[in-house]
């Protein structure tokens, strides 16, 4: 007999309808009684128990009688439309809809009303209702898990993965249907931020970038902000994503100076980096020469003599590093689902202040692996979007760039729509950063003969400014940094020159 085909693990689907009604051995859990109890008081005092059934986050599919389900529909269309709501109001609606014989008619609704002789228990009700809704939930969210666990095409750690989201979802869909943020307290919270930044001009809002022209234009990386930083191979894209993890993680711009600090202590902050195409050696390496600033390619070719003066300078940049509170997870070929997965682990055993991922189109997605490589990728970047905003920290993930602008001809400038793969990553990032280097670019792009320009393209700032950042930067080093320029404007404001490399 062959083996029965499993399931692929689904898409975290919304709370109602985790709330499934396959067979089970046992009954599903569920209170009809309080569900007649609330439905006949919202028919006596509609105004409200409606309020309170919204606070609740009381949903149609929180009934478990269909019944139930289309009355409560229908007392909720009638109160979005402003129209009272009653036995009669809605007998006439669900009669002129045909739904009316499927809440058992007139009589039913006159005994939902009958045996409910006050609505002052309606709260309880409530509750009670949404306490068998959310055991309903739970028990979809558990059958999904266990398709996925007799799936033998999924890794341990995928089902794993999975399995959180799915529990976790559901906490999630329950406070966001069940809470609103006080209009008050969010206008009191902006009032404080406004005054802060007016009282500290140049503050910035977020966490620097450790780069004075990126941070001018950017305001520093903002919690649940998906920031996009893409470019043509060989632009330096991973090095300044892992000279920005640097700075974050050390408290220190890319000069070594700390980042100002309400009482002067330098403030590390932890760093998680996914790096699916670099072995950590490599990264490590290339972040170790950079403080001392050595050539790594110099020490591997033996070209140091004086080595008594090199290791010292290694030492000192190995002991600062060792203390430096950076995550490196470099296992390639990583299911996005197994990401987040690692991500939540990481940030709740220390709470981690940046992500980076390096990079977006080597992640994969083996529920959507057979519909395509758009498809996938936009769901991919859905995932990166999500987690950012589920940790409420920023994350960078870097992005390949089609051919396009080669094929522009003099044009060789890319935009937005060259992410490749998919507009999704367009579309979901908060930021997008396209940086190119002139000197890589051809004789037919201006400024090709200066070899260390860097331009950082901030194409796309959800809650900023867009413009160029010029940037240095050193490929013996691996190193970016901010570049001297005669018009401060151009900075983004007035920047302090720094040295080039």
């Amino acid at each position: 007999m062959p083996p029965r085909k499993r399931r692929a693990a689904p898409e975290q689907p919304p709370l109602a309808d985790l709330a499934g009604e396959a067979p089970l051995r046992r009954a599903l859990p569920q209170d009809v009684e309080a569900e007649r109890g609330l439905l006949g008081a919202l028919l006596l005092d509609p105004g409200r128990v409606l309020d309170l059934c919204s606070a609740k986050g009381v949903l149609p599919e929180a009934f478990v009688e269909p019944g139930h389900r289309t009355l409560y529909a229908a007392i909720l269309r009638l109160a979005s439309k402003g129209q009272p709501v009653d036995g009669i109001t809605v007998a006439n609606y669900l009669q002129g809809m045909g739904e009316l014989e499927q809440v058992g008619g007139m009589r039913a609704l006159t005994g939902l009303m009958e045996r409910t002789p006050t609505s002052a228990h309606a709260g309880f009700y409530a509750t009670l209702v949404m306490e068998q809704f959310l055991r309903r939930c739970i028990l979809g969210a558990v059958r999904e898990v266990e398709e996925s666990v007799y799936d033998a095409s999924q890794s341990a750690d995928y089902v794993l993965g999975m399995a959180e989201q799915a529990i976790l979802g559901i906490g999630e869909g329950r406070a966001k249907a069940g809470s609103a943020v006080d209009w008050r307290t969010s206008v009191g919270e902006t009032l404080a931020m406004l005054t802060r930044q007016l009282e500290h001009p140049g503050e910035l809002s977020g966490i620097p970038t450790g780069f004075k022209a990126l941070d001018a234009q950017l305001r520093g990386l903002h919690k649940g902000e998906m920031i996009v930083l893409a470019a043509r191979p060989s632009m330096g894209k991973t090095s300044l994503a892992m000279n920005i993890a640097e700075c974050v993680a050390r408290g220190r711009d890319i000069m070594g100076r700390p980042f100002p600090t309400p009482d002067g202590k330098v403030k590390k902050r932890t760093v998680l980096v996914f790096s699916l195409e670099m072995p950590q050696m490599q990264l490590t390496t290339r972040m170790l020469c950079g403080i001392a600033g050595i050539s790594a390619r110099e020490i591997e070719r033996g070209q140091f003599v004086k080595k008594d003066v090199v290791l010292p300078l290694l030492r000192s940049a190995a002991k600062e590093l060792s203390e430096t509170p950076i995550l490196c997870d470099d296992q390639g070929g990583l299911d996005v689902m197994e990401l987040r997965a690692r991500a939540r682990h990481a940030h709740k055993r220390n709470p981690v202040e940046l992500i980076v991922i390096d990079y977006l189109q080597l992640l994969s997605h083996r529920e959507f692996a057979q519909q395509g490589q758009q498809v996938m990728v936009a769901k991919i970047s859905g995932e990166i979007k999500a987690m950012a905003k589920e940790l409420n920290v920023p994350v960078i993930v870097l992005s390949q760039l089609s051919r396009n602008p080669e094929q522009r001809g003099g044009d060789e400038k890319p935009k937005n729509s060259d992410l490749r793969d998919s507009g999704a990553i367009e579309q979901d990032a908060d930021v997008i950063l396209l940086l190119r280097r002139p000197s890589f670019m051809g004789s037919r792009v201006p400024e090709h003969d200066d070899r260390l320009l860097a331009i950082v393209d901030v194409s796309k700032n959800r809650n900023g400014a867009t413009g160029e950042v010029r940037l240095n930067f050193d490929g013996a080093t691996t190193r970016f940094k901010d570049r001297i320029e005669t018009n401060p404007d151009q900075m983004g404001g007035d920047m302090e020159p720094v040295d080039a490399p």
